[in-house]
């Protein structure tokens, strides 16, 4: 795929599959979208970060065990997609923007895999 089309794909919902069965109750696992002492960097990798633990986890709650981790990685890949991009942003260090770059093509190619074998396998 090319750029755009897999920039699309990674912001994509999970699919159906991955979204059948609730994810436990994790109590403690919210964080405040207002955490004092944090930069905006800080801000920006934190919601990065957390905005896919919910779908993560509903993801792993699939039956099949291949599903799961295929369900699972995809919200975790586009967690890593968000950081490099806050990166891309927010950073300096031009070797730290080329991997976040590099960080980003490779996830967007397995989301892309990821969301094959689903397809595939998904009941």
């Amino acid at each position: 795929m090319e750029g755009h089309d897999m920039e699309a794909m990674a912001a994509m919902e999970a699919p159906e599959a991955c979204q059948a069965v609730a994810a436990p109750e994790m109590p403690g696992m919210e964080m405040s979208s207002e955490m004092k002492g944090m930069g905006a960097h800080q801000q920006a990798l934190m919601d990065a970060m957390t905005a896919t633990q919910m779908p993560m986890m509903q993801g792993i709650m699939a039956e099949d065990p291949d599903v799961a981790f295929a369900c699972g990685m995809i919200p975790h890949h586009q967690g890593a997609i968000g950081m490099a991009r806050v990166e891309l942003e927010m950073g300096d260090d031009a070797e730290m923007q080329a991997l976040a770059q590099k960080i980003i093509d490779d996830q967007m190619r397995e989301i892309a895999q990821l969301t094959a074998f689903i397809e595939g396998h998904a009941q």
